[in-house]
C-alpha cells in the first residue's frame, strides 16, 4: 500500500475543503489527497461550503478547492465572501477555455486556478505547492493583527521607499498602513522586494511563487502583479511600483536613493 507523503503526525493531518457539486470528483479528490496525507472534507453546494469554510475550527482548513460553476451562488461569490474574513489559500477550478473565469478568480483573490477537465495528479501537485507556501505563513488564520509589528516581526524587514515587507510576520505596510494580501500575492511581492531594482523574469516568478513552470498562455503571475499594483497603489512619486519590462519580466522600482 502506498505510503502518504505527509510525514508529520498523521493523527493531525492538514485539512482541505473541496467545494464542488460533482460527487464523483469529490470522492476522487478525497482518495488522491488522502494518499498524500491530507484530510479532505467536501461540500456539494456554495452555501454549505462557505459556512464550513468560515466556521470557527480548532484547526482551520489548510486550503480550499473551489469550483466556479456551483448551484445557487457561484464560486466567485463564495470567494468574495470568504475573502472578507479569511486568507486561506484557494485553488479555483474553472471551465477549460474560459480565460475570463481564471482572470476574474485571480482578481478576486484566488491563489491559483486549474481548468477542467484536468489530470488529477496536476491538481495534487498544485495543492502540494500551495500547502508548502502556506504552511509557514499561517495564511488560514484570518486577518492580520492591526497592531504594529513586534521587534521579532520587524527583523529582516524589506523596505522599498514607503513600502515595508515583513517576511517573518507575513505583513505588508504602505506609508504605515496595513495592506492585506493573499498568500500568492505576498510571496510574489517578497521575491520582488528582495530583488528590488532588479528585473525578475516571469518564469522565475512562476517557479518561486506558484511552484511550477510557466506554461504557454499562463496569466497567473500577470494577474497577481495586477492585484498587487491595485492594492499597493502608486509609489511616492506617483509612478507604478511594479514595472513591466517587456520580454524580460517585472521589477519593483525604487524611486528614492
Amino acid at each position: 500500500m502506498r505510503q502518504p507523503r505527509y510525514s508529520r503526525d498523521m493523527t493531525d493531518p492538514p485539512q482541505i475543503l473541496v467545494i464542488d457539486d460533482d460527487a464523483e470528483l469529490c470522492e476522487l479528490l478525497a482518495e488522491l489527497l488522502g494518499q498524500e496525507g491530507y484530510a479532505v472534507e467536501s461540500a456539494r453546494d456554495a452555501i454549505s461550503g462557505l459556512a464550513r469554510a468560515q466556521e470557527e475550527r480548532e484547526r482551520p482548513f489548510t486550503l480550499v478547492v473551489l469550483d466556479v460553476m456551483l448551484p445557487g451562488l457561484n464560486g466567485f461569490e463564495v470567494l468574495t465572501r470568504l475573502r472578507q474574513s479569511s486568507r486561506v489559500p484557494v485553488l479555483m477550478l474553472t471551465a477549460r477555455g474560459e480565460d475570463v473565469d481564471r482572470i476574474v478568480g485571480l482578481e478576486m483573490g484566488a491563489d491559483d486556478y486549474l481548468p477542467k477537465p484536468f489530470n488529477p495528479r496536476e491538481l495534487v501537485a498544485r495543492v502540494r505547492a500551495l500547502h508548502r507556501r502556506a504552511s509557514h505563513a499561517g495564511a488560514a488564520a484570518g486577518p492580520g493583527a492591526a497592531a504594529g509589528p513586534s521587534a521579532a516581526e520587524a527583523q529582516g524587514a524589506l523596505t522599498v521607499d514607503d513600502l515595508e515587507v515583513l517576511p517573518a510576520a507575513r505583513r505588508v505596510r504602505v506609508r504605515g498602513e496595513e495592506v492585506r494580501l493573499t498568500t500568492a500575492e505576498f510571496d510574489l511581492l517578497e521575491v520582488l522586494a528582495r530583488q528590488a531594482g532588479t528585473v525578475v523574469s516571469r518564469e522565475d516568478l512562476a517557479r518561486r511563487v506558484l511552484g511550477r513552470r510557466l506554461a504557454a498562455y499562463d496569466r497567473g503571475i500577470d494577474m497577481h502583479v495586477s492585484n498587487l499594483r491595485r492594492k499597493l497603489g502608486p509609489g511616492p512619486g506617483g509612478g507604478e511600483r511594479i514595472k513591466t519590462v517587456r520580454n524580460a519580466g517585472y521589477i519593483l522600482a525604487r524611486e528614492r536613493a
